[in-house]
């Protein structure tokens, strides 16, 4: 049974017994992960003290109990899907609202010059404190730190595997709204150091280099890229007036006079009409200039009556075929 300071480190004690479920044996390594860098505290030996170390550690371990985690709850689902899963769960932006939700954030210790909104002082924080969990209490106790505390009472497991903030949507809504063009450029494809695909995407808009994001599927690295790119968007005036001036440029451009489209419809010119053939009419004129002014006389009705010529003699009897034949065969007997 751990004994409480009487004040000096009473409310410490029972704020972190809020967060993590259980009294701290050693406080110190609590303290240390509550202790922003910009603070500049220093040991006795000279050398800055800071929440960056317990960070570190934190980060490899809240790896590996939140891959054990989420292996064990969707038994079946293949690597990709668990690997996209445990990286929403933590990611800068999820620690970050974690240590907000948790109250973790009021008890950092900083120079209170960094609490602008792209800070991630929560986020590392918590790593930093989950760090120190493992130092104090082992793997176990973190386990049971994310189980209980976290997955069970703010992050609905279930729901943050298969929620998808459609960041891209969101861009391609945006840019069709104010007619600017967007583009995702494929920049890299490569294996992580566990033979896992990855692929990096940056987007283009209006031709000028968006942000870019990379992830275990092309969908994941495009929608990290979007969702970069829209804050960029909404943080850099400048940005969006480099933007509209290519736009500018780009439908200026689209406006100049362009050709006449090209007929479709078959010709068959290829086909000479001797009706219209001018060589042909020429021709014909010359004929009639060379004829004599006087008509040749008429050509008879019946120059080419064939009516008196038969290509079948007629029928004969087989008698008078006989005599017929005799009769040839004695005037060749007599000549």
């Amino acid at each position: 049974m751990i004994k409480l300071p009487l004040r000096k480190e009473k409310e410490l004690y029972l704020s972190l017994y809020k967060i993590i479920g259980f009294y701290p044996r050693t406080i110190s390594y609590y303290k240390q992960a509550l202790l922003h860098k910009s603070m500049a505290h220093k040991n006795e030996k000279g050398r800055p003290v800071n929440n960056e170390r317990l960070e570190f550690l934190g980060d490899a371990v809240l790896d590996a109990v939140v891959g054990d985690i989420v292996y064990r709850h969707f038994e079946g689902k293949r690597e990709g899907f668990l690997t996209n899963t445990r990286s929403k769960i933590v990611q800068r932006e999820t620690l970050n609202r974690l240590a907000q939700e948790m109250g973790l954030i009021n008890l950092i210790k900083s120079n209170g010059h960094v609490s602008s909104h792209n800070s991630y002082m929560g986020g590392n924080a918590f790593e930093a404190l989950v760090g120190a969990i493992y130092l104090d209490r082992g793997y176990t106790a973190c386990m049971r730190f994310m189980e209980k505390r976290v997955l069970r009472e703010i992050i609905n497991l279930d729901k943050v595997a298969y929620k998808e903030m459609n960041f891209k949507s969101k861009l391609i809504e945006w840019s069709q709204k104010n007619r600017v063009e967007i583009n995702f450029k494929l920049v890299a494809q490569e294996q992580d150091k566990n033979g896992s695909p990855k692929f990096t995407y940056q987007v283009k808009v209006e031709r000028l280099d968006g942000e870019s994001g990379s992830g275990y599927s092309k969908k994941e690295a495009q929608q990290i890229a979007s969702k970069l790119t829209l804050q960029r968007l909404r943080k850099e005036p400048q940005f969006i007036d480099a933007v509209f001036a290519s736009k500018t440029k780009r439908t200026k451009m689209e406006e100049l006079p362009v050709e006449s489209v090209p007929d479709t419809e078959p010709k068959n010119d290829f086909i000479i009409s001797r009706e219209k053939e001018p060589f042909a009419e020429k021709k014909e004129e010359k004929l009639a200039q060379e004829q004599p002014t006087e008509k040749p006389e008429a050509v008879a009705a019946d120059e080419f009556d064939l009516s008196d010529i038969s290509a079948t003699p007629a029928e004969l009897s087989r008698e008078e075929i006989i005599a017929a034949a005799e009769s040839e065969a004695f005037l060749e007997e007599k000549s």
